[in-house]
């Protein structure tokens, strides 16, 4: 049943409980606040990450599920849920994937209720969603985006963003002038612990060692991270070092948390949430990884390294290891000593290749004005072209005229769906995933700035993703692809999948324009970057 977004007028999104999960969690709430500008957002939000948003710009307020406390257990439940009926929301979104979530909103009355239909919550669900995302294999972040087709919304948000205010930054210089630390101070931090288990972290020995080396190579001060139960390991940590560290283990709150990790140079961190914390606040990363797998959990953004061990047990995903820790133990402390060291001299990462893709005639079959999922159809090698192409540090990205949408033919509730079929095809077919989409739903007697072969769509992913137009690439079936690449510097190969391919080459022909490649689909013109990027390099 599609959803009347009409009615809609207050909404409550509830959002995962662990502090890394609700980092990743927020693009798809940035691209819910920017489709849907005039909702009232509440944020129902359990303790661990409710300040988190505190002042985020992108929710009208926050609610605090207070469990355990107040709102424990089944009587705590119902107090809750008398609390939230009496604000007549219209709408649940549930990203926290618990049947107490979904019983707990049909409580309170909420007449439209969206999540997953996991943990047998189906019956409490008016719009219950099939995952299509292995969560084990898949981007964290892709999976709670996975929710928005279902609003209408083509997820677009891929970076978490988090910012902090002036008077927390003020706090956290006076916390760090207690420990004397001036502003002109480097800093470097260290987070040795992890709530979830022993399994996700490296020896405490060895970060104290690499932090002594590093406190001595580059005169940085060290501060050690750590949350609530993690303060005998920031101690012990600090007991076997050389150089006297800043202990903040337990000490602070997540906004004071964040205000100081901004502050430092680089973050040394296990698979955490204030390694994703420091991601969203621009801070460059050393993270290693061992128990946890890499592709869902990693931290998005441009500027890490991350660390593994090739060993046949991982990615286990267990809280302890049964064995000897090889995952962690191969990770040596002279590997994590020079990219330390690499990071610290070169701390602005080079901005990445982006491949730029046409949808209809490019990646799938063009039946003109495609408005039905099931009718999407590959074409032949698309899926492994692209799997090939998601090896390399390239970001692989849609750029679709959807005029169909201006013309009224179609909803964009329709076309999130289409997308997301078509990312589900990938996925199954070879593995592959697309890092963005992007469309322009517009009339072409709009006059807007979006359709191609106009640029807003293609200099708007290059800002997300932080993108080198200059060495990235446009692949498309139609003039307008090539002209689009002519007016912004992309490379472009043209590709003969469409319908009028030889209509469409005399277009570019008379316009006095060659493209870089033409190939007969796209597995060629994948075939041809490769070469092309290899030349380069």
């Amino acid at each position: 049943m599609e959803l009347d977004l009409t009615r809609i007028k207050r909404v409550l999104v509830r959002p995962p409980n662990w502090l890394g999960d609700a980092v990743m969690f927020s693009p798809a709430l940035v691209d819910i606040r920017r489709a849907f500008p005039h909702w009232h957002i509440s944020l129902l939000a359990k303790p661990s990450v409710a300040d988190l948003f505190k002042e985020s710009p992108y929710v009208d307020d926050v609610l605090l599920y207070d469990d355990p406390g107040m709102h424990a257990g089944w009587r705590g439940m119902f107090k809750l849920s008398m609390k939230i009926q009496r604000k007549k929301y219209d709408l649940a979104i549930l990203f926290q994937n618990s049947i107490g979530a979904a019983i707990l909103t049909r409580l309170a009355g909420i007449p439209v209720r969206l999540g997953y239909d996991t943990d047998m919550r189906r019956q409490f669900l008016t719009h219950p969603v099939t995952c299509l995302i292995d969560i084990k294999h898949e981007s964290t972040i892709d999976y709670f985006s996975g929710l928005l087709p279902t609003l209408g919304v083509t997820p677009k948000e891929r970076i978490p963003r988090f910012d902090t205010t002036t008077v927390e930054d003020e706090r956290a210089s006076s916390i760090l002038h207690q420990y004397g630390v001036k502003s002109t101070d480097s800093l470097i931090g260290i987070n040795p612990g992890s709530v979830y288990g022993t399994a996700k972290q490296w020896s405490f020995r060895r970060y104290a060692a690499i932090a002594d080396r590093l406190n001595q190579t580059t005169g940085a001060k060290i501060i050690i991270f750590g949350g609530p139960g993690e303060e005998y390991l920031g101690s012990r940590m600090a007991q076997i070092m050389q150089s006297a560290p800043i202990v903040l283990s337990g000490k602070t709150s997540i906004r004071e948390l964040m205000a100081l990790l901004k502050r430092c140079r680089m973050l040394l961190t296990n698979d955490t949430g204030p390694m994703h914390m420091g991601a969203a606040l621009g801070v460059p990363l050393i993270t290693i990884f061992g128990p946890t797998n890499v592709r869902s959990t990693a931290p998005a953004g441009f500027n890490y390294k991350l660390l593994t061990s090739e060993v046949g047990c991982a990615p286990c995903l267990l809280r302890a290891c049964p064995t000897d820790h090889a995952c962690m133990n191969g990770i040596k402390e002279e590997e994590v000593y020079k990219e330390a060291m690499n990071l610290m001299n070169f701390p602005q990462v080079r901005k990445s290749v982006g491949v730029f893709l046409d949808r209809d005639g490019t990646i799938n079959y063009d039946p003109g004005y495609l408005s039905n999922p099931e009718s999407l159809k590959l074409l032949d090698g698309v899926s492994r072209a692209i799997a090939r192409i998601n090896k390399l540090p390239v970001k692989t990205i849609v750029v679709s005229n959807q005029s169909g949408v201006g013309r009224g033919m179609f909803s964009e509730i329709t076309l999130a769906k289409v997308h997301a079929r078509l990312r589900e095809l990938l996925r199954v077919e070879a593995g592959a995933m697309l890092d963005g989409i992007y469309y322009c739903p517009h009339h072409p007697d709009d006059d807007c700035q979006c359709r191609k072969p106009r640029t807003a769509m293609v200099l708007q992913a290059s800002k997300d993703f932080y993108l080198d137009l200059q060495r990235s690439y446009m692949i498309g079936d139609k003039a307008l692809d090539m002209m689009l690449a002519m007016n912004v510097g992309l490379k472009g190969l043209f590709v003969k999948t469409g319908k009028n391919p030889n209509g469409e080459l005399e277009k570019l022909a008379e316009k006095g324009i060659k493209p870089n490649y033409i190939a007969d689909g796209l597995p060629e013109a994948i075939e041809w970057i490769f070469g092309d990027l290899q030349d380069g390099s």
